[in-house]
């Protein structure tokens, strides 16, 4: 009984204050016992919460994920987006940056074998959500951080998560950019969109990790539906969206004088310009890989950046592709402009 109340005490200290620098343990002690839910769901681990100075661990992507973010690790270094918020953190060190300020750490991110282990008290708060602990039954509930809509429903094995635009969310744009992450890499020529109906499969830009698509019509004011269907590559069938609504009025922004111009012929090096809202951020994506039954898939061969529009609003950039000749390029662009409004504009070229 009474090694049962110590180590209840014990867990109880790693969501409290920090402890001593002199307490590092050299060695990870697994925490088995702790539980933790998020948004109502239980997390399952394939590696265990771990125990180190004083702060419980957790595989970075189990926790990210659930809570709405999308991760990229690459070199030591974590960046996740999500909930309106960008978060860095880097292995072995305890500076963390959220939404470009600076943050620290008590104890900094780790591996185990092939695992990435952060914070997870850390993690969560940085995305928004709530954080709290029960000594009694040694679990940890986290709420909030925009999961809700990303948690996998029961007795679902597939799901979407990092919906844009949100599930129920509203969006000012009649032609929005559509997004989704797959809880699972799926067939790519299984993969079929639809909204309201309107199957839009032949302009999807996709991998076996997700899709992106903005409809080449426009939306009007009100509810629409983002249809979902495929295979998984395990094999298993999946249908499935989600709903969201656009207000009528049309961003800001906008994307013109496109050059080459669209439809045209270009060769595997050009140089496409255009002009946009004055000092917006411009995103660029360019891909010539069409394959059967019309998917757009953006493969490791994609060129991609982003650009600055100078103070005429021009902007360009230098577009490399390894493609053969005789197939598609397509371009998707989209300008950010400093007032926060936004637009996407998908353009076709041949090679």
């Amino acid at each position: 009984m009474n090694r049962t109340i110590a180590r209840r005490t014990a867990l109880a200290a790693i969501f409290a204050a920090p402890v001593a620098a002199s307490s590092f343990l050299s060695a990870p002690a697994v925490a088995a016992s702790v539980s933790v839910i998020v948004n109502g769901q239980p997390v399952s681990f394939d590696q265990p919460p771990v125990e180190r100075a004083g702060r419980v661990f957790v595989p970075l992507r189990g926790v990210f994920e659930r809570l709405g973010a999308s991760v990229v690790y690459a070199n030591g270094t974590i960046n996740a987006t999500g909930n309106g918020r960008n978060i860095s953190l880097h292995i072995g060190q305890t500076q963390a940056t959220v939404n470009g300020q600076p943050q620290y750490l008590d104890v900094a991110p780790f591996l185990i074998g092939s695992r990435t282990l952060v914070p997870l008290r850390f993690v969560a708060q940085a995305l928004g959500a709530a954080v709290d602990w029960n000594n009694n039954t040694s679990t940890v509930t986290i709420t909030g951080g925009g999961s809700s809509n990303n948690a996998p429903p029961p007795n679902r094995s597939f799901y979407l998560s990092n919906q844009k635009p949100e599930p129920n969310g509203s969006t000012g744009t009649q032609s929005p950019a559509i997004h989704a992450t797959f809880s699972e890499p799926v067939q790519q020529n299984t993969l079929h969109i639809s909204i309201d109906g309107r199957d839009v499969t032949n302009d999807v830009y996709s991998n076996a990790n997700g899709f992106d698509v903005t409809p080449s019509f426009q939306l009007p004011s009100g509810s629409h539906r983002v249809h979902v269907t495929g295979t998984t590559q395990a094999g298993n069938s999946f249908s499935t969206g989600w709903s969201f609504n656009t207000g009528g009025s049309s961003a800001s922004n906008f994307i013109r004088g496109i050059s080459p111009a669209p439809d045209s012929r270009v060769g595997g090096n050009f140089n496409l310009s255009g002009r946009t809202q004055p000092g917006s951020t411009v995103k660029i994506v360019a891909n010539g890989q069409a394959t059967a039954f019309g998917v757009f898939q953006v493969g490791t061969g994609a060129y991609q950046t982003t650009v600055q529009a100078d103070s005429n609003g021009v902007f360009s950039t230098a577009i490399t592709l390894n493609n053969i000749s005789g197939s598609q390029v397509r371009v998707l662009i989209q300008s950010i402009a400093p007032d926060g409004s936004s637009v996407e504009k998908s353009y076709t070229f041949s090679m």
